[in-house]
C-alpha cells in the first residue's frame, strides 16, 4: 500500500475516534440520567439512544473514510490515464461519502426519538 494511502487512511481512523469520543464527552452528564419523562412513562434511560446515536456517526464516517480512501486512490490513478473519466469518478467519491451523511442522518432521528 502507498504511504499516501496509508496516511490517508489512519487519519480518517483517527478523526473518526476523535468525533465518536468528543459526541460521547459531550452527551456524557446525560448518560447517567434518564430523560425526563423517561420514568413515569416506564421507558428506559436514553443514555444508551444517546451512545447509539454517537456509534452512529462515528462509525459512518469510520466506514466513509474507509471507503473514499479506497475509491478516491483508484479514481487518482484512473483520472490520470483518462482526464475525461472526471464526472464519473466524482459521482462515485460522492457515493462513497454518502455513508456518513446517512450514520448523520441515523443518529439525529435517534436523538430526536429520545425527546
Amino acid at each position: 500500500m502507498k504511504p499516501q494511502i496509508k496516511y490517508a487512511l489512519g487519519l480518517t481512523v483517527v478523526t473518526a475516534i476523535l468525533a465518536t469520543l468528543a459526541t460521547l464527552l459531550a452527551l456524557s452528564p446525560a448518560l447517567a440520567q434518564p430523560a425526563a419523562g423517561a420514568a413515569r412513562r416506564g421507558a428506559p434511560a436514553a443514555g444508551g439512544g444517546r451512545v447509539s446515536a454517537g456509534l452512529a456517526t462515528g462509525l459512518s464516517s469510520l466506514a466513509a473514510g474507509l471507503a473514499v480512501a479506497r475509491v478516491g486512490a483508484a479514481a487518482i490513478g484512473a483520472l490520470a490515464e483518462k482526464p475525461e473519466l472526471f464526472g464519473r469518478l466524482l459521482i462515485f467519491i460522492g457515493l462513497a461519502e454518502g455513508i456518513a451523511i446517512y450514520g448523520l442522518i441515523v443518529s439525529i432521528l435517534i436523538l430526536n426519538r429520545l425527546a
